[in-house]
């Protein structure tokens, strides 16, 4: 056997000895013992890195892996940080509360959490069961700890869990922190001489309550009178909401039967995520049977939400970025004052919209970290259905608050004889028609995604789509005063812009495009001058990345 294999043989046999999930290891020793070393060199091949949005892997063993050691080092490091920091009270020791998600394994990585925190001497706080991510984003606030940890993979596939951590103002963390978190966990020894400790504290149902009060509390007028069908997409969300719409006088929803219980398998859907083809299918279809006025649902971990109306005889699916304008029009309307904000690769329209109100907008990197940080903020959002409509509530997305809001905007349409539709009308003919579109790129090798930017980057295209490249910017050394990011911006004339960066989360290469066209008479016309000039685009811009040939 060759020194190669010897080294990782050992390194598999060091890891198996502190592990203490015996799935994990027994996965491991099977390796061993059968001397599969390209399956073991995978697993040991690096190690899931910790940044800003903390931990996201496959489940397995090994440190390119989620697993009990990843967590317990994760876990270790943070409280090393915590303790050091300087951000909690003098002489107080610094504290955490721990949610989860319905995910394989969630429950034990959460429990893991608090029990090496408590050890480290970190106050540790555990919500007592599965509940959504903005119920912990909430509860950090509401409790007045240090720290968040919650224990999710949002929208990945099945076999995927993750680790997310927030500080005290319940946003996630931003450099420098991801970094002075990285350094902590890996300075973290074995993780069976770590000490842990039954002294923490589980909580009741009092913060789930108090998380569903503050929601409640933002509907006002008096129209509730809407048909509506839900999914959590057998994830966590549905008796939050449930008890959310129960609170604010809307009638129940029509939930989706094969979608409601919590299951990390997933078994309806190929992506758990709503953005993705077929995934909504079984709320279409059960909204067409009920005749229903909306289509709401969230992810798994329900801090992002997705919209869907009637179309005619049948029903759509809004964007992101659809749903984003009518939230943002309808809390400028309502006179909420503040910080309106967008992503960078989300649409423009919002600031347009700000501006008509006398509102500041900001413009952030692409991830709510950046949005949440706004100390001003009134609403932000960003194109992947994630949208943060009471940043007192929480300072992070969340899928819930932002489906009570719609709810609210459609039944106040309805009351006056009128649509989600006609509003999004109405928006396009005052501002113009901001349309939008993706070209995503999902890829088992990774190299495809650095060959597409690099080709890119060494030979910028000049025109697209019949539309004149004016400007080309790389992410890469910053933007209009934005951080430095992996990605590329193309201004083009007419006020059309693309932008191409690497998924931070999934192995996709993500293309955003938007044009605007203005609306003269027929708004129906605007609509397929847009898709006509997307569609356009989206052929060219696979061809300048390498994606295809002309």
């Amino acid at each position: 056997m060759d020194l190669q294999g010897t080294d990782l043989l050992e390194r598999a046999k060091a890891w198996i000895e502190q592990d203490p999930d015996p799935v994990t290891r027994s996965e491991l020793q099977e390796l061993v013992d059968t001397n599969n070393l390209d399956e073991i060199g995978d697993r040991f091949a690096g190690r899931l890195q910790f940044g800003t949005a903390g931990l996201r892997g496959a489940l397995g063993a090994g440190p390119n892996r989620m697993n009990r050691v990843i967590v317990a080092q994760a876990a270790a490091g943070l409280a090393a940080y915590l303790l050091s920091s300087t951000s909690h009270n003098s002489g107080e020791s610094p504290s955490v509360v721990v949610g989860y998600d319905a995910r394989h394994n969630s429950a034990v990585f959460a429990s893991d959490t608090a029990e090496i925190m408590a050890g480290a001497g970190v106050v540790a706080h555990l919500l007592p069961v599965c509940l959504p991510t903005p119920v912990l984003a909430f509860a950090i606030r509401h409790l007045g700890v240090s720290a968040g940890v919650m224990v999710t993979a949002s929208h990945n596939p099945p076999q995927d869990n993750g680790y997310k951590v927030y500080l005290a103002d319940s946003s996630q963390i931003v450099p420098p922190a991801d970094s002075d978190i990285s350094d902590q966990i890996d300075a973290v020894g074995p993780v069976h001489d770590l000490p842990r400790s039954q002294d923490y504290i589980r909580l009741g149902n009092d913060v789930a309550d108090a998380y569903i009060d503050a929601v409640a509390a933002l509907p006002t007028g008096t129209a509730r009178d809407i048909v509506a069908v839900y999914t959590p997409m057998h994830g966590v969300g549905r008796d939050t909401f449930v008890e959310a719409v129960k609170r604010t006088g809307f009638p129940p929803v029509h939930i989706v039967p094969a979608q409601a219980e919590p299951d990390p398998d997933f078994p309806t859907v190929a992506f758990p995520n709503p953005e993705e083809p077929g995934a909504m299918d079984l709320a279409l279809k059960l909204a067409s049977e009920v005749a229903a006025d909306i289509i709401v649902a969230n992810d798994p971990d329900a801090d992002r939400c997705a919209v869907g109306v009637r179309d005619g005889e049948s029903y759509r699916m809004l964007s992101g970025d659809q749903v984003g304008s009518l939230l943002g029009d309808f809390m400028l309307r309502r006179g909420i004052t503040g910080t309106y904000a967008a992503s960078i690769v989300s649409s423009s329209v919002l600031g347009v919209q700000a501006a008509a109100y006398g509102q500041p907008f900001v413009q952030t990197l692409t991830g709510f970290k950046w949005i949440g940080k706004i100390s001003t903020l009134a609403f932000g959002y960003e194109e992947a259905l994630g949208y943060s409509v009471a940043p007192h509530i929480a300072r992070d997305k969340d899928g819930v608050s932002a489906i009570i809001r719609i709810l609210e905007l459609a039944a106040e349409l309805k009351a006056e004889g009128q649509t989600i539709n006609d509003r999004l009308n109405d928006i396009a003919r005052e501002h113009g028609l901001y349309a939008t579109g993706q070209l995503t790129v999902r890829v088992e090798d990774l190299s495809i995604i650095a060959n597409a930017m690099q080709s890119l980057r060494s030979t910028p295209p000049t025109v697209l789509g019949g539309l004149t490249v004016e400007s080309f910017d790389d992410l890469a050394d910053g933007f209009e005063g934005l951080p430095p990011t992996d990605g590329i911006r193309l201004g083009l004339e007419g006020g059309a812009r693309i932008i191409c960066r690497p998924s931070g989360t999934e192995a996709k290469l993500k293309c955003y495009l938007e044009v605007i066209v203005p609306v003269h008479d027929s708004i129906t016309a605007a609509r397929a001058e847009g898709q006509r000039s997307l569609d356009a685009l989206k052929k060219d811009l696979a061809v300048a990345l390498g994606l295809t040939t002309p």
